[in-house]
């Protein structure tokens, strides 16, 4: 890990926590099962939600290759800390499940990916009744997701993006129209030539199609991030962004690796840009996003990316088209 500042004491930092807000108290339950007949493994769940707080909108979050629903607790715990009701699945690809690039059933996680998402939504009441004391204080109509790196792709497909096939088609619709919004965090781009011969063989889902993505959607991308599974530069996890009609906010970090500073959990191994700035940063922009995105009167998103121009430039920078 590179030695980066340990702190998030700065002016950016500030200025964002003026505009999101401090945070409530967070309960978080695990795991909770719901139904999935066929599936590999029975679907558990992690729902975390502030303690208090009524109207609360859900976000789904869907994990990056291997991780699992006791991951990515930098970013979930402050996504429920500042309002939201966060469930996150664990998808098939987790190590805890053992099935890999080699196992038979590995060619069909990418489309269980997504149906875990959609599970959560169609029983949504039995994810509210896990949590005591959230019975009654959220509002299922208000639905937004984020992913991270394959969980990216996943969140993706949700918002209208599909996967061409092999004649260059647009494949399956999977988007679902109860989503409002998304984040995608270091989202895989085109497929083709560029993308390298294990890409291709085991990832059929590294070759979307964005002109599908309509559903608002904010991009983030770090513009140090090289992928061993495509010859194109950081710019390859922008192409949603570029590509996509309805991702219309990009959040470049600077300096920021995969793990974009350390979000898939404290002091990760598989962190190469440990930076806790960064992450703080992301947080409170994201969140920022997420809300103006439910409400359109909802100022947060201007008043986040002015605040960022202002006083973070080092760290980031936010295109809009």
């Amino acid at each position: 890990m590179s030695g980066t500042p340990a702190t998030t004491d700065t002016a950016i930092v500030h200025a964002l926590d003026d505009v999101v807000g401090t945070g409530e108290r967070v309960v978080s339950v695990a795991p909770v099962r719901l139904d999935a007949p066929g599936r590999a493994v029975p679907l558990d769940v992690r729902v975390s939600a502030p303690v208090t707080g009524q109207d609360l909108p859900v976000l789904l979050f869907s994990h990056g290759n291997g991780w699992s629903l006791d991951g990515y607790a930098p970013l979930t715990a402050f996504w429920a800390s500042r309002g939201f009701v966060v469930v996150q699945p664990t998808h098939l690809d987790s190590r805890r499940d053992g099935i890999g690039f080699d196992d038979p059933r590995f060619g069909d996680v990418w489309t269980e990916r997504r149906a875990d998402l959609v599970r959560i939504l169609d029983q949504f009441e039995t994810v509210e009744a896990a949590v005591p004391g959230l019975a009654g204080r959220v509002d299922r109509n208000r639905v937004v997701a984020a992913g991270h790196s394959w969980g990216a792709q996943t969140v993706q497909m949700l918002l209208g993006a599909r996967i061409l096939d092999s004649a260059g088609q647009p494949g399956q619709d999977y988007a679902d129209r109860r989503v409002w919004a998304g984040v995608l965090l270091a989202a895989t781009g085109f497929g083709g030539a560029e993308l390298h011969p294990f890409a291709q063989e085991h990832f059929p889902f590294m070759n979307p199609s964005f002109a599908e993505l309509t559903t608002p959607t904010l991009v983030v991308a770090g513009d140090h991030d090289q992928s061993k599974m495509s010859s194109r530069g950081p710019d390859w996890f922008t192409d949603a962004y570029v590509h996509g009609p309805g991702a219309t906010d990009l959040l470049t970090l600077f300096g920021g690796e995969h793990s974009l500073g350390g979000i898939p959990n404290w002091e990760a191994a598989e962190t190469t840009d440990e930076n806790p700035e960064r992450v703080a940063v992301l947080q409170r922009l994201t969140t920022a996003y997420l809300r103006g995105a439910l409400d359109p009167a909802d100022t947060a998103w201007a008043k986040a990316t002015a605040a960022l121009a202002e006083t973070g430039t080092a760290i980031g920078r936010i295109d809009s088209k």
